[in-house]
């Protein structure tokens, strides 16, 4: 999920270190995991909403509050839906009396109603110890219960509920504002070793032809020329890897894209990374020299580093 407050942009600083650009108006990457909390006291109701959040594939929320609050469920649904994308948000709702404002009310009529019982009782067993004060208040409906503020209690909770969820997405933000960074440097050194493996390719296609003309002169037959060329030319088509190398840079630069769009991009970059992976393995498999192995192999140390930490971001 993204938000318009703040956003990072990624670059690569002359000492090859990343640098995270704060721009108004842009967007933020978030991760899917973090911890807020948010509370709210008016008058005499208190209310904290805590939550976690953790990975999760889709947007999944769990409620655990009193039920006099189940009936704004939807509506707390809706509003951590419009803060989140995806991740497991387990809700915890704490709803209580500050103790400000509770004037105690007495039911006259049962008072009553209870020293005229006890005045019957001391006529009859005159020795009979008498309550004291504290034991009649406690006698059952003699204090009336003040009846709970719905409305206020409601209402404070959807303002604690907004505390908390911007408190999430900072906190979510700013961890996504890193794995951003770590992706960008993986890619950028990707990017780096494909160009390195570009500038060679002529190298190492021209030196897999002088093997292939080697092998055919030490069969020493009488062959055509013109068709030997043809088949050379074939087995080097066979074995060119500029079509995958073009694909990586354009994955490369998608994953550029996504990190900056605005909107989630945890899906889009885990599918960058198997399409990465697959032009990492036709690399490897069409290489005739060690070093294009050595660079494929290397590719697939990166996409799987990106891949762990893209499980991640939402």
């Amino acid at each position: 999920m993204m938000f318009l407050q703040l956003t990072t942009q990624l670059a690569l600083t002359s000492t090859g270190t990343i640098s995270v650009v704060l721009l108004q108006g842009m967007i933020v990457t978030q991760s899917m995991t973090g911890f807020a909390r948010g509370s709210v006291a008016t008058g005499a109701i208190s209310v904290t909403v805590e939550c976690r959040s953790v990975n999760n594939r889709f947007l999944d929320l769990h409620f655990r509050m009193p039920d006099s609050l189940r009936s704004i469920e939807n509506a707390l649904r809706e509003k951590a839906s419009a803060y989140c994308a995806r991740g497991k948000l387990e809700f915890t709702i704490r709803a209580s009396d500050t103790g400000e404002n509770i004037a105690a009310a007495i039911d006259s009529e049962r008072l009553s109603a209870l020293q005229s019982g006890l005045a019957s009782i001391a006529d009859k067993f005159p020795n009979a110890s008498q309550p004291d004060q504290l034991a009649l208040l406690m006698a059952p409906g003699v204090l009336i219960e003040r009846e709970q503020d719905v409305a206020a209690l409601q209402a404070a909770t959807l303002e604690a509920a907004e505390a908390c969820l911007d408190e999430l997405r900072q906190q979510r933000s700013q961890e996504g504002e890193k794995l951003a960074a770590m992706i960008h440097q993986r890619a950028e050194t990707m990017r780096e070793q494909l160009h390195a493996l570009r500038d060679r390719l002529p190298e190492i296609q021209g030196a897999y032809r002088a093997r292939l003309m080697e092998r055919f002169s030490a069969i020493d037959i009488d062959a055509d020329p013109i068709r030997l060329e043809e088949e050379v030319v074939y087995v080097l088509q066979r074995a060119d890897v500029e079509e995958e190398m073009d694909r990586l840079d354009a994955h490369l630069d998608a994953i550029e894209t996504a990190l900056t769009s605005d909107g989630p991009c945890g899906r889009r970059l885990d599918f960058l990374m198997q399409e990465l992976n697959r032009e990492a393995n036709t690399l490897g498999s069409k290489s005739t020299a060690l070093s294009t192995t050595n660079t494929s192999v290397d590719f697939k140390v990166l996409i799987e580093q990106m891949r762990e930490q893209i499980q991640n971001i939402e």
